[in-house]
């Protein structure tokens, strides 16, 4: 078991993924819905999100050796993407990588909000995406490092049903205050990983190894 990759999937799936995160956007998305259609909605949402997980993890790193795409080049991409999502996180801004202004006005339109804009993009958005093909990438066809990833994936998506299924309860138990804080710690842990990946991808490349 490479208990440093397994570490590191699983700080990345739990701060890219942000459970706590998810129990304001559920609150504001589903308060306008009777209580039994909200539970429907969020295991809707789960589940669509986890679907989409798991098909960028399968055909992601084939799109990317059709594309001729390296993988010191797409780890510094990701490592800088996650950085901006650590960013937003770090100062409470709403992120664009997960929603843009368009995206808004249509989920504000939208009667059911379980496919958008929970699950895509608020759950499986561009950096969660990305972040999947960047840990399958790094695997490089290791048995054990993929199954580390799906099972840091799958442990976020439990956590992030359990938040959004009592989303009401927990808001009220640790507040508004509870979450931007919890959100502030992931995000310096976030960027941390971030910078970590930036390095990696440059280490990787031809132009360290002269």
């Amino acid at each position: 078991m490479d208990w440093h990759f397994t570490a590191t999937a699983f700080a990345t799936a739990f701060t890219i993924v942000d459970p706590l995160g998810m129990i304001p956007f559920t609150m504001a998305t589903t308060a306008h819905l009777p209580r039994e259609k909200r539970g429907r909605i969020v295991d809707q949402a789960v589940l669509v999100a986890a679907v989409v997980m798991a098909a960028m993890g399968l055909v992601g790193p084939a799109v990317l050796a059709y594309l001729g795409i390296t993988l010191p080049a797409f780890t510094i991409a990701g490592g800088m993407l996650l950085f901006l999502i650590a960013i937003d996180m770090l100062f409470a801004r709403p992120t664009g990588t997960r929603r843009t202004e368009d995206e808004e006005r249509a989920a504000s339109a939208a009667e059911n909000p379980a496919v958008f804009p929970l699950a895509i993009p608020m759950i499986a958005g561009p950096g969660t995406l990305a972040t999947v093909l960047l840990l399958v990438s790094l695997a490089a066809g290791s048995a054990t490092r993929i199954l580390s990833t799906v099972a840091a994936y799958a442990a976020a998506l439990v956590v992030t049903w359990l938040c959004m299924r009592g989303a009401a309860r927990f808001l009220h138990r640790i507040g508004t205050t509870g979450i931007h804080v919890v959100s502030r710690v992931l995000g310096i842990v976030l960027a941390a990983l971030a910078v970590q990946f930036v390095i990696n991808g440059l280490l990787q490349t031809p132009l360290f190894h002269h």
